[in-house]
C-alpha cells in the first residue's frame, strides 16, 4: 500500500535514512512554514500555491525534485551532484546540503508565490 502521509512514507526505510529524510522535512518546512504536507506521486510533497518541492529515499541516494526552475536557479550550486531538468540526487555517503536545500525550497516559495498573485514573466 502506498503511504498516506509523510510519517508512514518515512517510517518504511532503515532507521539510518529515516533521520536524513525527517531532516529533510524539518529543512523544507523551516524555509516554506506555511506550506501543507501531502504525498503526491507517491513520494513526499510541499504544496504551496502549487507543488512546491518533493522528496524521497532511495537505496543510495536522497531525490530532490524543486521543479525545473530551482534547479536551473541553483545549477552552480548543484554542479556537484547528479541532477537532470527537475531533479537532483544527494547520495546517502556524503553529508547532505541543508542549506542548500532550504535556500532552493525558500526560493520556489518566492516562486510560486509571486505567481499566484500574477506576477510571473509573461
Amino acid at each position: 500500500m502506498p503511504a498516506k502521509t509523510i510519517d508512514e512514507y518515512i517510517g518504511v526505510f532503515p532507521p539510518e535514512v529515516q533521520e536524513i529524510l525527517q531532516k529533510m522535512r524539518e529543512v523544507i518546512r523551516s524555509a516554506a512554514p506555511e506550506a501543507q504536507e501531502k504525498i503526491s506521486y507517491g513520494i513526499p510533497t510541499f504544496f504551496l500555491e502549487g507543488n512546491l518541492v518533493h522528496f524521497a529515499g532511495y537505496k543510495k541516494h536522497i531525490g530532490f525534485y524543486p521543479e525545473p526552475s530551482g534547479i536551473a536557479a541553483f545549477s552552480e550550486q548543484l554542479s556537484a551532484y547528479e541532477s537532470a531538468k527537475g531533479s537532483v540526487k544527494f547520495p546517502l555517503d556524503k553529508s547532505m546540503p541543508w542549506d542548500l536545500v532550504h535556500e532552493i525550497t525558500a526560493f520556489r516559495v518566492k516562486e510560486n508565490l509571486a505567481k499566484a498573485a500574477g506576477e510571473e514573466k509573461k
